[in-house]
């Protein structure tokens, strides 16, 4: 194998033997096998989408299958085997629909819209010869995977909003035919040119995936969450998505068994429909990567919704109460369907089996506040507005982003505790667990950690920083006080700063660690032209920021 799509790729190069993230070799390269029957079928998507044949079943096969290989979502070998086989049914449904509608398949087209295999041998195979390094030249390479990693995040985004009925057949299209790029003889501008593009479309899908919570769920409000428990069997909710957790609150009414959110389910606390479960406890732990301790003296069953799994130790005592659904799979954790025909997932089993378990250990106490989405900060205008003329607000620092298992992310922490009382921090993701406990205080009542929700609510500080940039009538964004002092850690983050790009911020900067898949020219491309930059030391940043 070798893999280097996230943060903690081994030695800041990549994973050959196991990933870091848990994923086996076999895994791996299956992933791999996965993104390229992708491509083959966003070949013939594409040329059947010239011809008016739009196929539902294609973009979700896509977009489920680039949200499948996101970093720590889905570590069933099994499970991908079977996506593989599903994507050459539905290649070859498409390419004969394309045919049907009188189009001429060429003769020369790329091998990943015409291999096919029988078994699992042959899988096995391929799956080792198409992999990242297959493509040789070293630029060429960072910028295909800049571009595959942003579309993997933009899938993920897609899938949560479709799953709430919000589709953009234009953020689909893009998708099948970025995918078909990587395959082609680009050059080093053109792939430049729609990594950018990309970023422009990562603004349109978090845009529509804002739409689809707020309509569905109401605009977030400010809400203390409790973090203690109470005395009754629980079931913790992890990932993202708020349709499975509404179903899951629905379900679990009346039956004795509590909800409690985990990582980055917290913002779910934040909207108002979810505010009438009495059984909506609060928030249990810190970020996904603490979950190997907090899973043991949680006692109940943990579904998963998407990303952000740690495979569990051998010795682990919770490994028979992990459930997943979506995208997301371990082997030998139960999965619980997908909906179909318009019926709701069936939760029964996990609220069976937490029936039987203990009440959660609690392990601390208190309340956190968040609920700062765009619309509530919009709220506060007048009153963020004026502290900044005042100088009681010197500036805002967004820290939004991942959290990660790295000791050097003990930066972020350091970095938040240190900030002078003057200055807000903006953040959303799970980066916040860094500082979010902090008793930071606030300026004039307005809390100096302001937190729009999950990764994706990324664009809430976006809208938050054009509204201002319109306030103060300057014509550049990064004339405002802000700064940019990102965490990232999986491909999410990679779509989040293509947008921030693709809106025109600069001077971006990025930790612990820049991203293994840019090459030293890219990355020369990202300084020269974006001012993108590495973390320094706390102080030495600190400095450089408040000059």
């Amino acid at each position: 194998m070798f893999c280097f799509q996230c943060q903690e790729a081994a030695k800041g190069t990549g994973c050959t033997i196991k990933g870091v993230c848990g994923k086996t070799d076999e895994v791996a390269n299956m992933q791999d096998l996965l993104i390229y029957v992708s491509k083959g079928v966003s070949i013939f998507a594409q040329m059947a989408r010239k011809k008016g044949i739009v196929s539902k079943n294609v973009d979700h096969f896509i977009f489920d299958a680039l949200f499948t290989t996101i970093t720590n979502a889905n570590f069933d070998y099994d499970v991908i085997v079977g996506k593989v086989k599903n994507g050459l049914k539905i290649r070859e449904e498409i390419k004969n629909e394309f045919i049907k509608a009188g189009g001429n398949v060429p003769d020369k087209l790329h091998s990943s819209a015409t291999w096919t295999a029988n078994t699992d041998e042959e899988f096995e195979r391929k799956s080792k010869l198409i992999g990242v390094l297959s493509i040789e030249n070293e630029d060429i390479r960072s910028l295909k995977e800049l571009l595959t990693y942003g579309l993997k995040g933009m899938a993920a985004y897609a899938e949560h909003a479709f799953n709430l009925g919000f589709n953009n057949d234009e953020v689909h299209s893009f998708l099948q035919r970025a995918l078909v790029a990587t395959t082609e003889d680009k050059t080093v501008d053109e792939l430049v040119a729609l990594v950018l593009e990309c970023g422009k479309f990562g603004v349109d899908v978090m845009a529509l995936l804002d739409k689809a919570n707020t309509d569905t769920y109401g605009n977030p409000e400010i809400t203390e969450v409790n973090i203690g428990v109470r005395n009754n069997p629980a079931i913790l909710i992890s990932g993202h998505d708020l349709k499975d957790l509404e179903e899951l609150l629905d379900q679990t009414q009346g039956t004795g068994v509590d909800v409690y959110t985990h990582s980055e389910m917290l913002p779910g606390h934040y909207y108002p429909a979810f505010k009438k479960y009495e059984n909506f406890v609060g928030n249990y732990g810190n970020a996904w990567w603490k979950q190997k301790e907090e899973f043991e003296t949680f006692n109940g069953p943990v579904l998963f919704t998407t990303n952000c799994i740690v495979p569990p130790l051998d010795k682990a005592t919770y490994t028979d109460r992990i459930y997943t659904t979506g995208a997301s799979g371990l082997a030998g954790a139960k999965h619980i369907p997908a909906r179909e025909d318009g019926k709701v997932k069936d939760f029964s089993e996990i609220i069976e089996h937490a029936k039987k378990c203990k009440s959660p250990t609690e392990i601390e106490t208190g309340k956190i506040i968040g609920g700062f989405a765009h619309n509530q900060v919009l709220a506060l205008a007048d009153k963020v507005v004026d502290a900044v003329k005042t100088g009681a607000i010197r500036k805002f620092f967004v820290m939004a982003g991942c959290d990660g298992r790295m000791k050097s992310r003990e930066y972020y922490t350091e970095f938040a505790a240190k900030l002078p009382k003057d200055t807000v921090i903006l953040t959303a993701g799970c980066a916040k667990y860094r500082y979010n406990k902090l008793e930071l205080g606030d300026i004039n009542g307005i809390p100096r950690v302001l937190d729009a929700g999950q990764c994706n609510d990324s664009y809430s500080l976006a809208v938050i920083a054009l509204t201002l940039k319109d306030v103060f009538k300057v014509d550049d964004i990064n004339d405002l006080p802000i700064a940019y002092n990102i965490a990232w850690y999986e491909q999410k983050a990679v779509i989040v700063l293509l947008a921030l790009l693709y809106l025109g911020v600069k001077n971006i900067h990025l930790g612990p660690t820049l991203p293994a898949f840019l090459s030293p020219n890219v990355t020369k491309v990202l300084v020269d032209n974006f001012g993108i930059a590495g973390i320094n030391t706390v102080d030495e940043d600190m400095k450089m920021f408040l000059n």
